[in-house]
């Protein structure tokens, strides 16, 4: 078998490996680095005819985040014959957030924000759905390739991430030997709000693992009734003050993973029930497939529904901005990297300087984002200053900055339990900064001398 990295394997961007097994092409997600625009963002697709002298027969996309699924469209234009395979949550997902993507490429492009033309357009989009296929979890399904020399085989398993994820069984002969690969994805081993968490099979050959939150230290320190602990005080103290609490939220995932929390915690009488709760755009329409799809997805309570959280609309206008800002409330608005010009960065730069008031971090923060730039100003000591957006600021910053660790990742002790878990004879290291695979290529390396741990370079064809 042959691994070929097309996204950016020592970052977390654009995911998408490609994989040649004995004829068969497969990419493992297809996603955009949310960072850049245009061409930029997208995985090297081109690299599968120059670099692999192969093609693309099928594609998995594990789940609906953009650096997963977002280069999907331009995928089958390149390969117009590929069939991409996901859950139908994730279905109905991109069915929603592709569309809405084709849209804020536009009007970005219209506007002059980027000099990028749309990477696909809502037209381009009308025949998607004809390539989709959708599975039940752990159905086996086929992906052999139109030149495949051996049948191969598809099972996903829950991957307690965000609806819809999973983590995918490859199923394959080689030299005459049955073989196994699973791809982790982006996974959770711990249940979250609404989300169980993960499944996965019992063994496997060729383990595929991603890292994201590897170098992060702290987090395996804390437990998650910890962290709720220390969010509802935190959110206590800013709504007695009469501030206003900025949620900064992936728009798929965390947004209804946090809404549920928020209304824990009003049932409990930690926050006062009068107090408003404010979403705005795409996570709204989401947390609908989240409630219809609720019998029918791994749950934790499968009668909790996300619309069922009393919510209203943040307002459009400058000026009633500042009407609701003037608190107390919450605001559950995206992205969670707070990347300008999105909503959460507008209301970021309204309110730093405000010690009423609070960004409460409740993720993952990358490196250079404006949510990092902040937690990094924060830290400094108050009136530190921070750049959230070019031409405005620098600010100073003197509002309650905190992070909570209520990652849809496994941290990393967990990461090494499923290594433990599966006893794989190689794995291979993706989806995380430098520091991170360094941390866990040593770890795994001590404790399971035996196993063969790669970190694939970006574009470098590896035999497996």
């Amino acid at each position: 078998m042959k691994f070929l990295a097309l996204g950016d394997t020592a970052d977390i961007a654009a995911s998408c490996h490609f994989l040649d097994i004995n004829g068969t092409g497969l990419v493992l997600d297809a996603g955009t680095d949310p960072r850049r625009d245009g061409p930029d963002s997208l995985p090297k697709f081109d690299w599968v005819r120059d670099r692999a002298d192969s093609y693309v027969d099928h594609a998995i996309i594990t789940h609906a985040h953009h650096d997963h699924m977002g280069s999907l469209p331009v995928l089958v234009e390149e390969f117009p014959h590929v069939m991409a395979h996901m859950t139908d949550a994730t279905r109905q997902l991109l069915d929603f957030l592709l569309p809405a993507s084709a849209r804020l490429q536009k009007k970005r492009y219209e506007k002059n924000e980027t000099p990028h033309e749309p990477l696909f357009t809502e037209e381009d989009l009308d025949f998607l759905s004809h390539v989709y296929l959708t599975h039940e979890l752990e159905d086996e399904f086929d992906l052999t390739g139109m030149q495949g020399e051996t049948p191969v085989t598809g099972r996903f398993y829950s991957a307690g991430h965000i609806l819809g994820s999973v983590g995918t069984e490859l199923c394959f002969e080689e030299q005459g030997e049955e073989r196994r690969l699973f791809y982790t994805s982006d996974t959770n081993m711990e249940p979250q709000s609404i989300i169980p968490g993960g499944e996965y099979p019992s063994t496997t050959d060729i383990l595929v693992l991603e890292t994201t939150l590897g170098a992060d230290e702290e987090t395996e320190k804390t437990s998650r009734p910890e962290e709720v602990e220390r969010f509802r005080e935190t959110l206590e103290r800013v709504i007695d003050r009469g501030g206003t609490a900025l949620i900064p939220v992936f728009v798929m995932g965390r947004a209804q993973e946090m809404l549920a929390m928020l209304q824990r915690l009003k049932d409990e009488g930690s926050i006062p029930s009068d107090v408003p709760i404010y979403t705005a755009g795409s996570l709204r329409a989401i947390a609908g497939i989240y409630d219809d799809t609720r019998k029918t997805t791994p749950r934790l309570d499968e009668d909790f529904q996300v619309f069922g959280v009393e919510q209203e609309r943040v307002p459009y206008s400058s000026e009633a901005k500042t009407d609701v800002l003037d608190g107390p409330g919450i605001m559950v608005v995206s992205s969670g990297m707070m990347f300008e010009p999105t909503l959460s960065n507008i209301l970021a730069r309204r309110i730093v300087e405000n010690e009423r008031d609070a960004v409460l971090i409740v993720g993952h923060a990358v490196e250079g984002t404006p949510a990092r730039r902040l937690q990094d100003a924060a830290a400094n000591g108050p009136g530190s200053p921070v750049m959230l957006a070019d031409g405005h600021g620098p600010q100073p910053v003197y509002c309650t900055v905190e992070r909570f660790r209520f990652s849809g990742h496994s941290h990393r002790r967990e990461l090494l339990k499923i290594v433990d878990h599966l006893s794989p004879e190689t794995v291979l290291l993706v989806h995380g900064e430098p520091a991170a695979q360094e941390w866990m290529q040593g770890a795994i390396e001590e404790q399971h001398p035996e196993m063969n741990v790669l970190r694939p370079e970006w574009g470098e064809m590896i035999d497996v």
